[in-house]
């Protein structure tokens, strides 16, 4: 579920994990808040950025000088300014980053770390120049909010040689991640992608998924919170030097939202009857396919058999708690292969799906330039799906290694669901084309999904047979989508939860991973199915928490997408369920959703949600909504088996009695010693067993040879003193 938009937008060069479905998959691109900094996910891009921090720059003083420009003419002209450089430094940049990642050579990488170079000077430099400006009293608001944007230096405020060091932190902690493996004892190793991934979304054996869950952590939590520590100080410094409380201070900044902890909390408290029906139903299927000594009915859910490595989603297991299994198939796939689909036609498809709205077609470069499917060259490529805006306002494009499934259709439409953000606000200056808050971007990506994945389109597209309709139907479908949308709302909301105060220093380094599983029981009902000591760093399993990208723009993007869907659906006229839904072929919702991208970052985001939405304000009702017959179902099935709702068993934990370091059923077994696979050890075991047997015949058959020797010396006539061996040969 995870596919990166990649988007080096100025000032704030947001590579976000715009993620279909989930943000889960790791992105490829750099990660810049503000503009000012280069977080890269590469040791070159990393290194590039070090090298341009030889500024003077060491305090927020420069901000406070008594000789600020009041002049808003001035300022003007050097935001005019400001966006014709950036427009050709960002164009070349990207251009340069694309060729890495779709050709990873040696040259490519030399290359970008050139531009990453003369991209990292450029916003520092600007950057500098911005704080000689008091906005206070300008009356231009886009000239007040480009500058103030651009005044926010981040981790560039920081004196060159911490940031030389904090950069390194940032390079140790993320490579850590990346070259992570677990092993098995023959010496077999699997990475996180595609092998323990796939591991943990299709294995059912309980030791096999304890094997990875566990592995991977010891490999990459362990290694890397050496480092955590000192990112923290450095994180904190930062903020600090840009007038902010601490880390998470500036990372909530970007919201515009002084109550955004309350009002998060606010719909986190709103979604959770459904989530808690949601948890009792999925722990009693796990109580039914794994028994009671492993899955307790009153307990937390241990965290290694929701079918993904961090629980985030347990769409993965819907085998498992499939409401109705006789019911229709939700599957596309099938067709899809039959049918000769293509990548290409997936696109194609998604492409008529916007137009179809009224939106604007993908310009004639997408098509030649895009990378749609995995070369098959031999070039070495980044998978990762992402979306990039070039800033030449008609080069955009997608890369995805796309393969022919429902999966990845319902990417290629939310990819598409960025470009076509990109082209809309592509008329603003580079510095608001962005989303209106972190979470939007994301969010007008899933809103697309959200149609997409209905029976009704699918059925269009000739991919499912029927509509569907059925009651049965609908709930498994509501199932379908819950264990996605639904699961995942406690693990976004916990992460930053964690990592905020971490920052602010409530949570020190000496109970990390304690407070982590605190807030993993008290939010998503789950617990260790090992032990935990503080020597382990659990967090750090996370890729966004060694990568340092904020999270709670997924929890926010997951509440938002469905109140955009129910206001497109109003808008297009929909009538019925609101899970029913496709505004497909809607003029009106593709204005209404035209409107809303248009503004980029150029106003408040409460803004742009009122002009979608009709109000200001983020709610959960429409997700809520959305969700009513299959809580209303929950509701009944979880009664009628009287489940216990929530945890109160809290303290539970599975039975550890197995080893330290289990190891999965590989189909291959020890067999005195020797590793072989089932089969020839079943061979083994008869050949063995036949042994024992001849062994035992021939044991019986002594002793009644020695008995009737025995018992024929004892009534002959005495003669001399006969031993045994004289004995035995004489009747051998």
């Amino acid at each position: 579920m995870g596919h990166g938009w990649a988007a080096p937008g100025l000032p704030s060069l947001l590579f976000l994990l715009l993620c279909y479905g989930h943000p889960l998959l790791v992105p490829s691109q750099v990660t810049v808040n503000q503009g000012m900094t280069s977080q890269a996910t590469t040791s070159s891009q990393t290194t590039t950025r070090q090298t341009a921090t030889t500024h003077q720059l060491t305090t927020f003083q420069t901000a406070q000088s008594p000789n600020l420009v009041t002049d808003e003419a001035e300022a003007s002209k050097f935001v005019e300014e400001y966006d014709q450089t950036s427009q050709v430094v960002w164009n070349q940049y990207a251009e340069a980053n694309w060729n890495y990642n779709t050709n990873i050579t040696t040259e490519t990488s030399k290359i970008l770390l050139q531009k990453n170079m003369e991209i990292a000077n450029h916003t520092l430099d600007w950057g500098i120049r911005a704080r000689q400006f008091d906005v206070n009293n300008f009356q231009n608001a886009t000239t007040k909010r480009i500058i103030k944007k651009v005044q926010d230096l981040e981790r560039a405020a920081l004196p060159a040689a911490e940031l030389e060091e904090y950069n390194q932190i940032l390079l140790n902690m993320e490579s850590k991640y990346s070259v992570a493996s677990v092993c098995h004892t023959n010496g077999t190793c699997l990475q996180l992608e595609p092998d323990l991934t796939s591991v943990m979304a299709t294995s059912r054996k309980y030791e096999e998924l304890l094997w990875a869950w566990k592995g991977w952590r010891d490999a990459v939590g362990r290694a890397i919170l050496p480092f955590f520590p000192e990112y923290v100080e450095f994180t904190n410094k930062a903020a600090r030097l840009n007038g902010y409380a601490d880390g998470g201070d500036a990372w909530r900044s970007m919201y515009e939202t002084p109550s955004l902890e309350q009002d998060l909390e606010q719909l986190y408290q709103e979604l959770q009857p459904l989530y808690l029906n949601l948890h009792a139903y999925v722990r009693r299927a796990l109580h039914r396919h794994y028994g009671a000594q492993l899955v307790n009915l009153e307990g937390p859910i241990p965290a290694h058999l929701l079918g993904n490595m961090w629980a985030q989603t347990w769409s993965n297991i819907y085998d498992l708690v499939v409401p109705f299994p006789s019911a229709p198939s939700l599957d596309a796939t099938e067709a899809m292969i039959k049918q000769g689909w293509t990548p290409r036609r997936m696109f194609e498809e998604a492409d008529n799906f916007f137009t179809s709205l009224g939106l604007l077609p993908v310009p004639p470069e997408f098509w030649n330039k895009s990378m749609l499917e995995k070369p098959t060259d031999g070039r070495e490529v980044v998978c990762h799906a992402s979306a990039w805006d070039f800033y030449n306002g008609k080069d955009f494009r997608i890369k995805q290694c796309t393969t022919v499934n429902m999966e990845d259709l319902v990417v290629a439409h939310h990819e598409m669901g960025h470009i076509q953000y990109f082209m809309q606000y592509k008329d603003l200056p580079v510095a608001l084309r962005e989303g209106a808050n972190p979470g939007f971007h994301e969010a007008i990506g899933d809103v697309l999904a959200l149609s997409v994945s209905t029976p009704k389109h699918l059925h269009s597209l000739n991919l499912l047979s029927s509509e569907g309709g059925g009651y049965e139907h609908d709930i498994n479908f509501l199932m379908k989508m819950a264990l996605d949308k639904i699961a995942f709302i406690p693990f976004s909301y916990l992460v930053d939860q964690w990592r905020w105060r971490v920052f602010d220093g409530s949570i020190t380094k000496e109970n990390y991973n304690q407070e982590w599983w605190s807030l993993r029981l008290k939010y998503q009902g789950l617990c260790p199915p090992v032990p935990r000591s503080q020597d382990d760093f659990d967090p750090g399993a996370k890729f966004h928490i060694p990568s340092s990208v904020p999270y709670i723009r997924y929890f926010v993007s997951f509440i938002i997408q469905f109140q955009f869907h129910e206001a497109l659906c109003q808008a297009a006229g929909h009538q019925g369920p609101l899970h029913k839904c496709d505004i497909y072929q809607s003029k009106e919702a593709g204005q209404l959703l035209a409107d809303t991208m248009k503004l980029g970052f150029s106003k408040p985001w409460p803004e742009a949600m009122k002009l979608i939405t009709g109000q200001p304000n983020m709610s959960a009702s429409a997700m809520m909504n959305y969700f009513k017959p299959l809580l209303d179902w929950l509701v009944t099935e979880n009664g009628q088996h009287g489940e216990q709702l929530g945890w109160p068993q809290y303290n539970w934990t599975p039975d550890s009695a197995r080893a330290e370091s289990p190891q999965p059923d590989t189909g291959r077994v020890n067999f005195l010693g020797l590793n072989l696979d089932e089969q020839q050890a079943r061979v083994g075991q008869w050949v063995l067993l036949f042994l024992c047997v001849a062994l035992l015949v021939a044991t019986l058959g002594l002793t009644q040879r020695l008995f009737s020797i025995r018992h024929h010396s004892l009534h002959r006539p005495h003669r001399r003193p006969q031993f045994g061996s004289e004995v035995e040969l004489r009747h051998s």
